[in-house]
Formats: C-alpha cells, sequence, structure tokens
C-alpha cells in the first residue's frame, strides 16, 4: 500500500478516512479496505493514478482478485451449513436421557431459527467480506414485534472495537462502537453526521436503598450477575467535532440520541444480557491482532504483475490484429480542398499501385503476443501457488490431463489446509454466535425456549470439493452391515458425503421402523448382500 514517510496511507487511498473522530489505529485498516474493494471491482488502476502514476489509467483489469476470492470463499462455505448440537442424534434412541431429548429440541429450534432468518445468505454476504477485507461483523437483536432473534451483517468498516493496551487480542471487547459517518444531503437541509451505535459492558445500576445490583439471567438462574450491556445509539454533527475528539470520546452533550417506536431513548439501555451481541468474524487465526488478514494479501503483487502483463498483451494484440505497415514508392492521394496527401488506409481488397523499387514491409507482433500470453499464464499460476488455489480448484484444469485421483488429491493438499485453518479461525466464533441466540430467544421469553444452560451448538461446513459418494455409500454398507461402526455414524458420514439427509436422528428412526416392521436386523436391511456373506 502506498504511504507516506510517517506510515500513514497515501492521501488519494484514504481521504475520506482522514476525518477527526477516526482512531488513529483505524485510519490504515479503513484504507486498506478500500484498496482490497477496488481490487476486487477492477478499479485498482484507478487508484494507482490518483497516487501520481498516469499510466495506470490504461491498465486492463480483467476480474482475477474477484475469481480468487469466489473461489475461496466457495470452497469455505462448503455445498451445505448445518448447525448440530452434540447429542441429538440420540433423542430417538429407546433410552434417551432427558439431556440428549433437549439437545435435539434446541437443535431444531436453531435450525428454524436459521432457516426463518437466512442464515446462509446472510453468512454468504458477511462471509466475501471476510474472504475479501479480512474480517466481518454480525450484530444480533431481539425483535419482539417478530418474536425472535434478528442478525445483520456489517461493513468491517463501520467496527471499532477499544482493545485495551495490555489485553490479550483474543479477548472478547468490553466496548465496542459500529460508527460511520452520514453525508450531508442539501435537498433535505442536513448536515454532513457521525452516527455511533455503542455496547459497552458494566455494572448493573443499584436501586434506590440498596447496593450493587445484581440479576439472575435465564441462562444461569442459580448464579447472580452484576453485568449487563448498555446501548447507546447517537448521532453528532461533523460541525461540531472540531476539537479533536476522537470516536470513544465524543462530546454526549452535543450527542442527538435516537430513539426506539415505543418511545424508548436509547442512551445507556439496558439491555438485560451480560454479553455484547456483536460477533467479530476473522479471515485467519489469530496471531497476536484483533483483525484477520485478506485471501488477497499475499499476492497483491502479482496480481498487479498480472494486470500491467494483460495491458501489455492487449496493447500487443492491437498491433497484431491492425500491424503497423511501410510503404515504400507508393503514391498517395491528394486532397482537392487543402492540397495535402491523403493518409492511406488499409482495408481488406485494398490496392496500393508502387512504383519501380517499391515495397511494404509489416511489422510483426505475434511472436511477442504469445510471449505475453504465456506470461499471464505464468504470473496466474504463480498467484494461485500463493493463495493455496490449485489450478483443478480454479477450473482451469483439464480433467483429461489428470494422471489420477490420488494425484489429484496430493494437488489438493494446500487447498486443504488452507480451507482448515480459515475454518478453524471461525469455528468458535459461531459457536459464540449460536449461544448468544439462545441466550436471547430466554432474555427475550420466547416460546419454547426454556430457562437454563445454555448448550453448545456449532456449524458445519459440508465439504468443499467433491467426494467420491459411491466409494463412501459402499464404505457405510460395509461398516455398518459388520457392525464395525455404529448406524448413527454411518448416517454422519453420508451427510458429510452431501447425501440429502437433513436430520440424522430422523433418518436413524426411520430405518429402525422399517427394520422393526421387516422383523430382521438392522445390517440386513442396510446390506442383504453382506449380511448373507458373514
Amino acid at each position: 500500500m502506498a504511504s507516506t514517510l510517517d506510515g500513514r496511507p497515501h492521501r488519494a487511498l484514504a481521504s475520506e478516512v482522514e476525518a477527526s473522530w477516526l482512531p488513529g489505529d483505524a485510519v490504515r485498516r479503513l484504507a486498506a479496505y478500500k484498496l482490497l474493494a477496488a481490487y476486487d471491482s477492477n478499479q485498482a488502476g484507478e487508484l494507482a493514478a490518483l497516487t501520481g502514476n498516469e499510466a495506470a489509467v490504461e491498465r486492463r483489469e480483467f476480474g482475477d482478485p474477484s475469481t480468487f476470492v469466489d473461489t475461496t470463499l466457495a470452497h469455505l462455505l462448503g455445498k451445505s451449513q448445518q448447525i448440530i448440537v452434540p447429542g441429538a442424534e440420540h433423542a430417538g434412541d429407546e433410552d434417551a436421557s432427558p439431556e440428549a431429548v433437549a439437545a435435539a429440541e434446541v437443535q431444531q429450534r436453531l435450525r428454524s431459527w436459521a432457516e426463518a432468518e437466512l442464515l446462509p445468505l446472510r453468512m454468504q454476504a458477511a462471509e466475501r467480506k471476510a474472504v475479501l477485507l479480512g474480517d466481518a461483523v454480525y450484530l444480533l437483536a431481539w425483535d419482539p414485534a417478530k418474536g425472535r432473534v434478528t442478525l445483520r451483517t456489517y461493513d468491517p468498516g463501520f467496527y471499532f472495537p477499544v482493545l485495551e493496551d495490555d489485553a490479550d487480542p483474543g479477548d472478547y471487547p468490553m466496548r465496542i462502537h459500529l460508527a460511520w459517518e452520514i453525508p450531508e444531503d442539501p435537498r433535505r437541509g442536513t448536515k454532513a453526521r457521525v452516527r455511533r451505535i455503542t455496547f459497552e459492558l458494566g455494572p448493573i445500576a443499584p436501586r434506590a436503598g440498596a447496593g450493587q445490583g445484581t440479576r439472575r439471567y435465564p441462562w444461569a438462574p442459580e448464579q447472580p450477575s452484576a453485568l449487563t450491556c448498555y446501548l447507546s445509539d447517537a448521532e453528532w454533527s461533523v460541525d461540531d467535532l472540531r476539537h479533536g475528539q476522537t470516536l470513544d470520546d465524543l462530546p454526549l452533550g452535543r450527542a442527538h440520541f435516537r430513539t426506539r417506536p415505543d418511545g424508548q431513548v436509547l442512551d445507556r439501555l439496558d439491555l438485560m444480557i451480560d454479553f455484547i451481541p456483536v460477533v467479530h468474524i476473522s479471515n485467519t487465526v489469530d496471531d497476536g491482532e484483533h483483525f484477520g488478514q485478506s485471501a488477497l494479501a499475499k499476492i497483491m503483487q502479482a496480481l498487479d504483475e498480472l494486470a500491467e502483463t494483460d495491458t501489455d498483451s492487449a496493447r500487443a494484440s492491437a498491433t497484431t490484429g491492425a500491424p503497423i505497415i511501410g510503404l515504400a514508392g507508393a503514391r498517395a492521394e491528394v486532397d482537392r480542398v487543402t492540397g495535402r496527401p491523403k493518409a492511406l488506409e488499409v482495408q481488406p481488397g485494398t490496392v496500393f499501385q508502387l512504383a519501380d523499387g517499391g515495397r511494404m514491409d509489416v511489422l510483426d507482433t505475434s511472436g511477442q503476443l504469445a510471449e505475453l500470453r504465456a506470461r499471464v499464464e505464468e504470473i496466474r499460476d504463480r498467484a494461485a501457488v500463493n493463495a493455496r488455489l490449485p489450478a483443478v480448484s480454479l477450473g482451469t484444469v483439464d480433467p483429461s490431463d489428470v494422471p489420477s485421483g490420488y494425484a489429484l488429491q496430493i494437488s489438493l493438499g494446500p487447498l486443504d489446509s488452507l480451507v482448515d485453518s480459515m475454518r478453524l479461525a471461525r469455528a468458535h466464533k459461531y459457536a459464540l454466535l449460536l449461544k448468544m441466540v439462545q441466550r436471547l430467544h430466554q432474555a427475550g421469553r420466547a416460546e419454547g425456549w426454556l430457562t437454563g444452560r445454555t448448550l453448545a451448538a456449532r456449524l458445519v461446513f459440508g465439504p468443499h470439493m467433491p467426494t467420491d459418494r459411491q466409494g463412501i455409500l459402499d464404505e457405510v454398507v460395509k461398516g455398518v452391515g459388520a457392525e464395525v461402526f455404529s448406524l448413527e455414524t454411518g448416517i454422519r458420514m453420508l451427510q458429510d458425503a452431501g447425501y440429502p439427509i437433513e436430520d440424522a436422528r430422523q433418518e436413524v428412526s426411520r430405518i429402525t421402523a422399517r427394520h422393526k416392521s421387516s422383523g430382521g436386523r438392522v445390517r440386513e436391511l442396510v446390506s442383504p448382500s453382506v449380511s448373507s456373506r458373514s
């Protein structure tokens, strides 16, 4: 990223993020978001031109960064996403424990919530920002009108956590701002202003005549808590922020607090929960920084080189398709009005009359064009290797060129490690999100969500590459038939392979019911051939 001597981003790259209210450590992050978004939308050349590179205006950008982002996103999310509560698969057993029944009920309620709230669609929007920019933000809130928790995604450029200097970057912040600048609107007569939504954990306000306030939350009724979350939502006129106040200490005397439809002023409103309902997703595993790293971060130089080579290739193709021609001994037609020779035009069927000794020379640039095209492929392959996206995952390899399935699996090794690390970085964040969903339903006293301990739930991503479904099916048939592993394990293997099994517990119940009605053994129902050989 182009920067000045003091390490701050070039003003052309961050002109609108130089607002006085922004924290100093957020300026470079927001400038990086802008630069990455420019690569994604084929506008990196325009930003380069603003920094003084006049030749960048002619730069050709053909969408390679966007392709890398979309491919990475597709492999990250897999073909499906499913909410799993451990123990729910045993709820259909004859001797099922109360814990298994409760797990199955919570699992079903979470899945119903995800379907109503369009969770896969919102994940697509949020995770693409995480892959491209390095970060994504979810906001959860209880909606009394809908009777359920609502989920919203925010641009990470609006996310400003207040991090303590000596705090572990992995710790959850005690104070989070969601803030952005609203431009002026002359037609409506409104000036530019800053909106800030603040979530802060703090002690419960004591009651009159009592000591420190405590509360028993539905998810921990036996343990009193002195902590709650406060919400503030206010706006400031930009003209009132000329005294150097940063986002965390804007003057409250000049704030205009928003109100809810019921008339409640959003000034340190007690949300009656002991957590901040904001989940920050980082694209990479935390290495000491709170924020993640873009999937394009390690290949931006290669993307620049690729765009420059594409530009050179476009110029060479112009001279190849319409070559430069030199004529010697040709008479040019004279314009009768000006008396000057007319420019010669080369068109199909054009005939030139040359004098004795005349000749025509054509500049052949096809050789350079072929070299440039080969160079483009070389750079694209280098970028794919550094991004850990094998050519087969990008769809640029002919399947007939792969010598064997084993060779194909080896070539996918870098992609497997990439997907594993990205899913590892998100595993606990989505577990936290599902925990918040349960607790917000409990706090809102939603029907069917009973008080008590919050059950652990996790989001399971589907396979990121095509699987040998027939081979896995054969393994399940043989394994269950030979009683090497349980029917439940076999069903989960089929789910992971992409078979359309929505609920493993219900599938096991169907198979068991069919087994009882047939009067045979389960393994005979699953694999008669295996049973006959045993």
